[in-house]
């Protein structure tokens, strides 16, 4: 009868093989994922786009490194994920109605002489004409989102529970959208994220015709303000 002293240098033997074919599975996906990372970042096009996001989030610490080696910084990891998220949550997000939508600008958007104040739903503009907040809210509320100037992540999940949208905009720096991304996965929403294009906590920017493409999505034409017509998913 075979004991189990006779079956345990076997066992050993067999967890080794697994882990050595484990490792080289994960080296060998790590590489894969480098290359068409590397690829998406030259030329702006995604490929298995569902595979590279569920391998980044795997492998994360692994692909860090190898980005480093390679030269991609965290920058540009942190971007791919974010571009990755708004590809996968498109077509969801398209087919929300624009009533159960809310976008959540931040509050280092406003210019630096800003008059409004706190309220218990974020800062209330005021349409001074100093920043581009004032001209973008009304357009937005109009088509029919509930539009928020926040102070930070707390604002959000506030709003969110008191007016439950199924789909929402954020605008912040990388960190934030990765942070907010999580965050509208614990919630079950479907979200999408905008990376401002100067950094700081003042008078920060972003590309505007990149929000309200994403914010036209899906949005019946003949509601959207002439203002806004141009930027229409084709």
């Amino acid at each position: 009868m075979t004991s189990f002293f006779d079956l345990y240098p076997h066992i050993i033997n067999l967890i080794g093989q697994v882990t050595v074919l484990f490792v080289l599975g994960c080296l060998v996906c790590g590489f894969v994922l480098l290359f068409l990372t590397i690829y998406a970042i030259r030329t702006g096009n995604l490929l298995f786009p569902r595979f590279m996001r569920a391998g980044l989030i795997f492998l994360e610490g692994m692909m860090r490194g190898l980005f480093k080696l390679f030269g991609v910084e965290d920058q540009e990891f942190l971007r791919i994920m974010v571009t990755l998220q708004n590809t996968l949550n498109r077509k969801a997000f398209t087919a929300i109605p624009v009533g159960q939508r809310s976008i959540f600008v931040p509050q280092c958007l406003r210019a630096g002489a800003c008059p409004a104040h706190l309220h218990e739903e974020g800062l209330k503009c005021k349409s001074c004409g100093l920043c581009q907040i004032g001209s973008a809210k009304p357009l937005l509320e109009q088509i029919g989102y509930k539009f928020f100037i926040v102070p930070g992540s707390s604002f959000i999940k506030r709003m969110v529970k008191r007016y439950r949208p199924k789909g929402i905009i954020g605008i912040g720096c990388l960190i934030e959208i990765k942070e907010g991304t999580e965050m509208a996965g614990q919630l079950n929403l479907i979200s999408m994220g905008i990376v401002t294009t100067r950094d700081g906590c003042v008078e920060t920017a972003v590309n505007w015709e990149e929000v309200y493409h994403i914010a036209l999505l899906g949005v019946n034409p003949a509601t959207v303000p002439a203002e806004l017509q141009q930027y229409l998913a084709l």
